[in-house]
């Protein structure tokens, strides 16, 4: 089974209460104004992918209106949730699996918790199709819930719905990231209370491409 799909499928289902509860992402407004501050260039060219109700592109838009900001994700409900959230954004159903397909070079790439959703695998070819797409100097900004990857699998979140989790720690990424010629110039732990009072750390990463 392609537990990717499933994720997918359950997102789909719960876009609307997804959007309702997240929305809201200046828990990362640190992190996403350094990115911003980071890009230093007008008009840039941003992929968001797994972009969701396009709540990180808001937040992107806020901050610098002139973006040229592609959104993508694979629930088709998502991405109509997006396009009324950001008017001024393009937003497509997309796999993220599948960007090597984008022939369009891009100056910074924002994956907000996509790679929970990803193998190992999955997850290494992400990174490698992110260098191939950035401009040189470009920037990536990564976030994801880290913890030892032996404890992926089945998680049933509120709802009873069950999704397949992979968890990431940082110097996992970074290896990847400086395989692929990118360089991390920011890392940062946001902290907060899951599930039966357990503390979940929210790992945030941004690297920037070789010359």
């Amino acid at each position: 089974m392609d537990t990717n799909l499933q994720a997918v499928a359950v997102f789909n289902k719960l876009a609307d209460l997804y959007q309702e509860r997240f929305m809201d992402v200046n828990m990362y407004d640190a992190d996403l104004r350094f990115f911003c501050t980071a890009l230093n260039k007008d008009k840039a060219q941003i992929l968001d992918i797994a972009c969701g109700p396009g709540n990180v592109s808001r937040f992107l838009l806020s901050l610098q209106p002139e973006l040229n900001l592609w959104g993508i994700d694979l629930a088709p409900r998502m991405i109509e949730l997006a396009k009324k959230n950001n008017p001024t954004a393009r937003f497509s159903v997309m796999d993220s699996r599948k960007i090597f397909e984008i022939t369009e070079k891009q100056d910074a790439v924002v994956c907000a918790f996509g790679l929970p959703y990803l193998n190992q695998n999955e997850c290494a070819k992400l990174i490698e199709d992110i260098s191939n797409l950035l401009h040189p100097e470009g920037l990536v900004y990564l976030s994801t819930m880290e913890d030892d990857y032996v404890k992926s699998g089945p998680q049933k979140g509120s709802t009873g719905d069950e999704i397949v989790m992979h968890f990431y720690q940082s110097s996992d990424l970074k290896t990847q990231l400086l395989k692929n010629n990118l360089s991390p110039i920011y890392e940062n732990r946001v902290y907060s209370e899951g599930k039966d009072g357990q503390t979940v750390c929210d790992l945030i990463l941004i690297a920037k491409k070789a010359q």
